[in-house]
C-alpha cells in the first residue's frame, strides 16, 4: 500500500499530559513510532484540567459545538497542539474533565460515553484529516466503536472508517446498570443486546466494542492467548474465542531514551554494556542511601510494582522470612493495598540491614532500582504486558518472573547448559515455586560469574524498542485496509 495509512489513536491518557497506569505510556509512546514508521497517526484524549499550562498555553482552538448524549445538551470544544511532530486534539468539556483526576468518579461510565461521542463529531470540524482507521484503547473508548456501527452508520463521512481496539487489562470492561444504556448511551435494548453489551443484569461497554470493532489487538501473544480461557478471560472469553481470527497480540515496548543507563540524569554514576562498572557505583551509593549493609557481593533484589494481589504480592509476602535468610538485600518501591504495605514495613523494621520498604511513588528513584539492583522482581498472578522487566533489562538488572503474558513473551529463563537466557522464570502461581527459582538465581549469580555476565549482556541488548512494535501494528493496520 503506496500511501499512509491514516489512524486517529484514541485514549483517555497519554503522556505527558495525563498518565494513571501503563496505558499513559502506551498511549504516549506508540502514536510517535507509527509516525517513524510512516503512519500518519494523530491522538486524541480528554482536556484534563490537570495537564501542566505549559502544554495548555500552545493548544489552539479547532472548533466547538453542542454534542446530544441521549437527552443531555452539552457544549463540546476540539482544541489541538503539536507535541514534536505529533499532532495531539483535546476534547474539551470543563463539567467532566476539569478535575483533581481522571477516573474514579460516580459518572465515569458518562464522562466515558460523552469523551466517545465527542471523538466521532470532532471528526466533522477536523477539516485537514479523515482517518481510516479509528484505534481505540480500553473501556473507556470502547463506546467509539459501539456509536460508530449505531448511531453513525449511513453517514458518507464515516462509511469505510475500520476499528481497532485493543485491550491493555481486561480486568476493567466498564460494566454499569442496564438503565444506563438509553438514559446515558441513547441506545435501545434490541440495539444493545444486538452489539453484545449486556450481560446478566448489566451494561458491559468493553463487551461492546469486542463485539464491533473491525479488529481486536491486547499487549502480548501470550496474553491472546490467556484472555481466551476462562481463568484470565474475565468472564468475555466467549467472544475471544469466537473472534480468534480477528484477534492479535503485539508486545508492548518502552522508551529507550528515557530508560538508558549512559544518559538518565537520575542515576547515581552512568554505565552501558561495554563498562559496567557505574553499575556497582550505583549499588553501593543506593545501599548506602537505604541503610543497607554496602557489600558489591550481597544480591541485591528489588520489586517495583503497583503492591496489588495482581501483581502476585502473596507469593512474595509468604516467603519473605526465608528469603531474606538467604543472605539477600531487598527493597520494595510501591504503593497499594494496606495488608502488603503493612507486610513489607514489618519486615524491613525487623532486617534493616538487608530490606528496605518504600511505601511511596517516586519515578527518579525508581531508575535508581533498575539501575541498582541485580534481580527485579515480577512474580505476576497476570501480567498483560508489564514494563518493568523491559526497563530492568535496559539497566542489566535480571528479572525474575512468572511465565505469564507478556512476562514469558519477554524474559528467555536461563538454560544453565547453554547459557542461554535473560532471565529466570517459573511456571505456576506458587509461594516455594518462587522461592526455589530465587535460590537458583542466587546461587548463579554467588557461583557463576561468567553465566551472570553473559545473562546482563543478553538482557541489556534485547530490543524492546517501540519501533518494533509500530512495524508489527503498520503490518496490521495496512491488511485491514486491504480487507
Amino acid at each position: 500500500m503506496k500511501t499512509k495509512p491514516e489512524i486517529l489513536f484514541a485514549a483517555f491518557e497519554a503522556t505527558p499530559f495525563m498518565k494513571t497506569g501503563g496505558l499513559g505510556d502506551v498511549a504516549g509512546s506508540l502514536p510517535k513510532a507509527l509516525l517513524s514508521a510512516g503512519a500518519d497517526v494523530r491522538l486524541i484524549l480528554p482536556k484534563f484540567g490537570t495537564i501542566a499550562e505549559k502544554y495548555k498555553k500552545k493548544m489552539e482552538h479547532v472548533a466547538d459545538f453542542y454534542l446530544d448524549l441521549s437527552w443531555r445538551h452539552q457544549y463540546c470544544g476540539v482544541e489541538t497542539m503539536k507535541l514534536g511532530r505529533l499532532t495531539c486534539y483535546f476534547i474539551d468539556n470543563e463539567f467532566y474533565f476539569k478535575r483533581g483526576r481522571a477516573y474514579g468518579y460516580g459518572d465515569d461510565g458518562e464522562r466515558v460515553a460523552f469523551f466517545s461521542k465527542a471523538v466521532l463529531e470532532a471528526l466533522k470540524y477536523i477539516q485537514d484529516f479523515r482517518p481510516r482507521i479509528l484505534h481505540c484503547n480500553d473501556w473507556h473508548t470502547a463506546l467509539i466503536p459501539v456509536f460508530l456501527r449505531s448511531q453513525y452508520a449511513g453517514i458518507s463521512r464515516y462509511d469505510g472508517i475500520k476499528t481497532v481496539f485493543t485491550v491493555h487489562n481486561l480486568k476493567f470492561q466498564g460494566i454499569y446498570p442496564q438503565w444506563l444504556t438509553g438514559e446515558v448511551l441513547g441506545l435501545d435494548s434490541e440495539q444493545a443486546r444486538h452489539m453484545g453489551m449486556f450481560y446478566d443484569d448489566t451494561v458491559n461497554f468493553l463487551r461492546g466494542a469486542l463485539c464491533t470493532s473491525d479488529v481486536l489487538t491486547t499487549v502480548s501473544p501470550t496474553y491472546a492467548e490467556e484472555i481466551c480461557t476462562a481463568f484470565y478471560g474475565e468472564r468475555a472469553q466467549d467472544i475471544f474465542n469466537s473472534r480468534r481470527g480477528d484477534l492479535y497480540g503485539i508486545l508492548n515496548g518502552i522508551d529507550v531514551k528515557q530508560y538508558d543507563p549512559m544518559t538518565d540524569k537520575n542515576l547515581f554514576a552512568p554505565f552501558s554494556a561495554a563498562d559496567l562498572s557505574g553499575k556497582r557505583e550505583n549499588k553501593l551509593a543506593l545501599q548506602r542511601q537505604l541503610g543497607l549493609e554496602e557489600d558489591p557481593d550481597i544480591p541485591l533484589l528489588g520489586l517495583v510494582s503497583r503492591l496489588t494481589e495482581q501483581k502476585g504480592l502473596d507469593l512474595l509476602v509468604w516467603i519473605l522470612a526465608e528469603l531474606i535468610g538467604e543472605g539477600v538485600q531487598l527493597v520494595v518501591l510501591g504503593l497499594g493495598d494496606e495488608k502488603y504495605e503493612n507486610s513489607f514495613r514489618s519486615m524491613a523494621a525487623a532486617a534493616p540491614d538487608r530490606m528496605a520498604a518504600l511505601i511511596t511513588f517516586d519515578e527518579p528513584l525508581s531508575h535508581k532500582l533498575y539501575a541498582a539492583c541485580d534481580m527485579m522482581l515480577v512474580p505476576s498472578l497476570f501480567e498483560p504486558c508489564g514494563l518493568t522487566q523491559m526497563i530492568a533489562m535496559r539497566y542489566g538488572t535480571l528479572p525474575v518472573v512468572r511465565e505469564t503474558g507478556g512476562l514469558k513473551d519477554s524474559v528467555i529463563p536461563y538454560n544453565k547448559y547453554t547459557g542461554e537466557g535473560n532471565g529466570f522464570s517459573f511456571a505456576n502461581y506458587n509461594a516455594h515455586e518462587l522461592l526455589f527459582t530465587l535460590k537458583d538465581a542466587v546461587q548463579v549469580y554467588r557461583e557463576n560469574k561468567a553465566a551472570w555476565a553473559g545473562m546482563v549482556q543478553n538482557a541489556m541488548a534485547a530490543d524492546f524498542s517501540w519501533a518494533v512494535s509500530a512495524a508489527k501494528y503498520m503490518e496490521l493496520y495496512r491488511k485491514l485496509l486491504q480487507a
